[in-house]
């Protein structure tokens, strides 16, 4: 379902079912819509995550329309994506430098709590400083008072997608894309500890080697530290 959910986002239940059968798999709508459920997944909503808003929480507006992001630690994004096993799921989050495609830092859990999100960005801003702008989607882990006073105690800027806009966060999207298709789904990991070793692994290759045809062909790596040296040489004139 996760799989199929990537590629066809628009597909409820019924569609979801259907596509299974003709997959060998004699499965109910029923059984379909309690995954659905259970997994976050809505038609049309490219989100294999729960992102559910908060009715008690403020949302921050979208900064990031029509804005000209080329340089490393100018906006960075995080997410939350469902990781499928043989048996069971965790959650997957990770930071994002937006200009360079670079995962900044990621965290595993089984439960959709606020905590693992913090302990990321922390090690993010410990490790690389801190953005400009961070933007998530609209989740309750996000509009927390938690992790937005964690932003502002920084003098980060909060941007939000638009409620179902999955494409205000593209670059978060594809990359859930690469890691599914290029590790998760090779793999089937069977425990919580095999994932951890097989994401932190792919994310060194990810990194550090793999070529992204928006970047010329340049790693993430090699295409964030080049930037910070320019920066650096700029602002040294």
């Amino acid at each position: 379902m996760d799989e199929i959910h990537l590629e066809r986002p628009f597909a409820g239940s019924r569609m979801l079912r259907d596509m299974l059968r003709l997959e060998g798999q004699p499965v109910g709508r029923k059984r379909i819509s309690t995954l659905m459920d259970r997994m976050g997944i809505e038609a049309t909503y490219k989100k294999p995550n729960t992102s559910r808003r908060h009715p008690a929480h403020p949302v921050y507006p979208y900064l990031l329309r029509n804005l000209e992001i080329t340089s490393a630690n100018h906006v960075w994004a995080g997410d939350i994506t469902y990781v499928p096993m043989k048996r069971g799921f965790v959650y997957l989050f990770a930071v994002l430098d937006w200009a360079s495609r670079k995962v900044l830092s990621w965290r595993i859990s089984n439960t959709m709590t606020t905590d693992f999100c913090l302990e990321a960005v922390q090690e993010a801003i410990h490790r690389y400083g801190r953005p400009e702008i961070f933007n998530t989607d609209q989740g309750s882990q996000f509009t927390s008072m938690e992790f937005t006073k964690l932003l502002k105690d920084h003098q980060i800027a909060i941007s939000m997608d638009g409620k179902g806009s999955w494409r205000d966060n593209v670059f978060v999207e594809r990359l859930w894309k690469s890691i599914k298709y290029e590790d998760i789904y090779l793999h089937a990991y069977d425990t919580v500890s095999a994932v951890k070793h097989g994401v932190g692994r792919y994310l060194v290759f990810y990194n550090r080697n793999r070529p992204h045809q928006s970047l010329d062909g340049i790693p993430p790596d090699a295409f964030y530290y080049d930037k910070l040296q320019k920066q650096d040489w700029q602002r040294r004139r």
